[in-house]
């Protein structure tokens, strides 16, 4: 199956921005306490910690900070407890925009939220309103160098639901949420190295957008990201990489 990774930059330039920015550690370590507090401390028996484990080491946390991390929140904060809060709403064009928040002040998260879309030209929903034109999935992303054909097999092997092969060259290797962690290491134990993996939500029917309307929105993500409540924002936008050049430019 043919086509082009149009989410994969949008992600990167969002990693990249949000290092800069010195925020990722911090979401990534909430999200550590939060998977913690919730299913215990071993990686093991606990996929949501192994998940956010993973993502620490992505970007580069140390190991040490990571089990300080999770020893403190297994005894050490009784008195900080987070929940997780999703919100839905629209960009410019009619972009379906969905807004996972991790949260100890539901007042004052929604309040940041629903400013940041009103700033930048888009308006908060209500639940569900675009949560149903998105499914959660896992992508596993391997560079133009991989053997393509060595790793669709594997992938199916494992129990992959899709191998997708984009126009330069890259290989995404889909999955559920459910088998993510299972296929990927199936993958990392087969000599597979990937260059990014995450589970994601993932639009069925995306909207392209062009130059100006592509940097409304990502003004609008950008400031939604900057809140340090939010953990993730979805949309289902389509920015080609020669829009992605001439913002980038």
């Amino acid at each position: 199956m043919a086509g082009h990774s149009k989410w994969a930059n949008i992600k990167h330039r969002k990693a990249g921005q949000d290092a800069k920015r010195g925020k990722i550690f911090t979401k990534v370590l909430r999200e550590i306490t939060v998977a913690v507090k919730t299913g215990g401390m071993d990686t093991a028996t606990n996929p949501a910690l192994r998940t956010a484990v993973d993502k620490a080491l992505g970007v580069n946390m140390r190991r040490d900070t990571i089990d300080t991390a999770i020893k403190k929140a297994a005894g050490a904060q009784e008195g900080v407890n987070y929940e997780e809060i999703r919100y839905e709403g629209y960009g410019v064009a009619g972009i379906a925009i969905i807004v996972d928040c991790l949260s100890d002040n539901r007042n004052r998260t929604v309040g940041e939220v629903r400013h940041a879309f009103s700033k930048a030209g888009g308006n908060l929903g209500t639940d569900g309103s675009v949560a149903y034109m998105f499914k959660k999935l896992g992508i596993i992303s391997y560079p133009d160098s991989v053997d393509e054909d060595a790793l669709m097999e594997a992938a199916l092997d494992a129990g992959a639901d899709d191998v997708v092969t984009h126009d330069d060259g890259s290989v995404e290797v889909m999955t559920s949420a459910e088998t993510y962690l299972t296929i990927k290491d199936a993958l990392h134990a087969a000599g597979f190295a990937y260059d990014n993996a995450e589970v994601t939500m993932q639009a069925d029917i995306t909207t392209a957008l062009g130059l100006d309307d592509a940097e409304k929105l990502i003004k609008l993500i950008d400031m939604l990201e900057d809140l340090d409540d939010v953990q993730n924002v979805y949309s289902n936008a389509d920015i080609s990489d020669e829009v992605m050049e001439q913002l980038s430019a």
